[in-house]
């Protein structure tokens, strides 16, 4: 049986030992119920992988004594960056995006408000959120033992976003997109250092949105004839991405 893996912040790990309290104490030791010669494998977030034993488990905390670390493959460095820049949907769909889209490699996520936006976020209301946004990408990330947390960060508009962005290649899947397809796009392309792909709400991007990431780089392009979910357009234009230019 493989160890058990958990991401951890580099700030846990003292003079050769690691520990926590908390909600990751309580996952290892009351729920997981791992007690001391435990083999352990520990990630933080600039990917490198921290071999360890349980040392000792008290009432509310447990130590981690560091056996080995491995920096993080040269690959990592190399593959292509994906952003998802993604319009609030409704609901829990926010969460599947996350969750799947950090399964399939996407490195991290743009979430901006949409002028179709139904879901809305008020200001007292983004540090809970993102608080949560950030527990689903790094659980995500340990389940399908990455070596690394996407991040997550939120902007209050489209032209927030469209104004942030600096990545070598920016594609905006638009409905309203009949001549590029992705696929003479993508084509035509080496494998990138960085791509950003921006993705509406339920009700798709609004004209003004679409001028203005047009206006900043961003290439109009159509996904075919069906008009997918938003949450299907994020992992499917991920999925596809990732297939092409994955260690390339």
């Amino acid at each position: 049986m493989s160890n058990r893996r958990f991401m951890i912040n580099a700030r846990s790990i003292r003079n050769g030992f690691a520990s926590f309290d908390g909600e990751l104490f309580n996952h290892i030791v009351r729920v997981l119920r791992l007690g001391t010669g435990t083999s352990v494998m520990l990630v933080d977030e600039r990917g490198n992988e921290h071999q360890g034993v349980i040392d000792q488990v008290d009432r509310d905390w447990v130590v981690v004594k560091i056996i080995a670390t491995l920096p993080p493959p040269d690959s990592v460095s190399s593959t292509t960056r994906l952003t998802i820049c993604q319009a609030l949907p409704k609901g829990e769909k926010t969460d599947l995006i996350l969750q799947k889209c950090t399964e399939l490699g996407a490195h991290d996520f743009w979430l901006f408000g949409g002028r179709r936006s139904v879901a809305k976020i008020r200001e007292e209301q983004l540090n809970g959120k993102l608080e949560r946004w950030g527990k689903i990408t790094s659980e995500a990330a340990r389940q399908c033992c990455r070596r690394d947390i996407p991040a997550v960060s939120w902007f209050s508009t489209a032209v927030e976003a469209a104004d942030a962005t600096s990545h070598e290649v920016r594609l905006l899947l638009w409905e309203g997109e009949r001549k590029q397809h992705l696929k003479q796009i993508v084509s035509s392309l080496q494998p990138p250092a960085s791509v950003i792909i921006a993705i509406g709400p339920e009700g798709g991007f609004d004209p003004l949105e679409v001028r203005h990431f047009s206006k900043h780089g961003f290439i109009p392009v159509s996904l075919g004839d069906r008009i997918l979910r938003t949450e299907t357009a994020a992992l499917a234009i991920t999925s596809i991405l990732q297939y092409i230019w994955e260690d390339n």
